[in-house]
C-alpha cells in the first residue's frame, strides 16, 4: 500500500459514502480509514499518551481526527472517540452524527461507547479488543443492547494486529521505565 496525502483524507474512492454501505464487515475502505487513525496513535505515543487514534468519516472525508489526551489535558474523559465526536459534531453543525462512520484503533470503553449511542453515530469500525474495558463485544454489548434506543452497527478486529502492536509496544516501554528509554 501507499501513504495517505491530504487528497486521500477528502477523496476515499469513487463513492463518498461507501463506507456506510459495505454491508459489514470489511473491505478496503476500512482499512484506509483506519491507517489514518493508527497515525493519530502514533501522534498520541509520540506525546506520551496512550496510543489510541479515531477518525470520523463523513460524505467520505475526514471530518475530525483526534487521539488520547488525558495527561496532556488533565481530564479523564479526553480518550480520543470522545474528542473526535465533539470535534464531528462541531465540524457537521449537529450533535447527531447521523450519517458517519467512526474508526478507532480500540475497542471503545463504556465512556466513549455510550457517547457514540448518544451522538447517534450509525456505524463504529474499530481495531485492537479491549478485554479489560471493551464495551463492544469483550466485557459490554452496549451497541447491541435491545433496552437502548439506538443501535449501532459495527465491525471490530480491522487492522487489529497493528492496532494492538502500537499499544503493547507503549505500555512495554512504560514498563521499561524512562531508564531503559521508555
Amino acid at each position: 500500500m501507499h501513504g495517505f496525502t491530504d487528497e486521500d483524507r477528502d477523496h476515499p474512492g469513487d463513492d463518498p459514502d461507501a463506507d456506510l454501505f459495505l454491508g459489514l464487515p470489511g473491505g478496503q475502505p476500512h482499512l484506509r480509514w483506519m491507517r489514518l487513525a493508527l497515525e493519530e496513535a502514533q501522534a498520541a505515543a509520540a506525546e506520551d499518551e496512550v496510543p489510541v487514534g479515531a477518525i470520523v468519516v463523513a460524505a467520505g472525508r475526514v471530518v475530525a481526527s483526534a487521539h488520547n489526551q488525558r495527561e496532556q489535558l488533565g481530564d479523564p474523559t479526553a480518550h480520543a472517540e470522545m474528542i473526535a465526536l465533539t470535534q464531528a459534531a462541531a465540524a457537521l453543525g449537529s450533535w447527531r452524527l447521523e450519517g458517519c462512520v467512526l474508526y478507532v484503533t480500540l475497542e471503545p470503553c463504556p465512556m466513549c461507547a455510550g457517547a457514540i449511542l448518544q451522538a447517534r453515530v450509525p456505524v463504529v469500525v474499530w481495531g485492537a479488543a479491549d478485554p479489560k474495558a471493551g464495551a463492544v463485544e469483550s466485557l459490554y454489548r452496549l451497541f447491541d443492547d435491545p433496552r437502548l434506543n439506538h443501535r449501532v452497527d459495527h465491525v471490530g478486529h480491522v487492522m487489529a494486529e497493528e492496532c494492538g502492536r502500537i499499544l503493547s509496544e507503549f505500555f512495554r516501554g512504560k514498563r521499561r521505565g524512562p531508564a531503559a528509554g521508555g
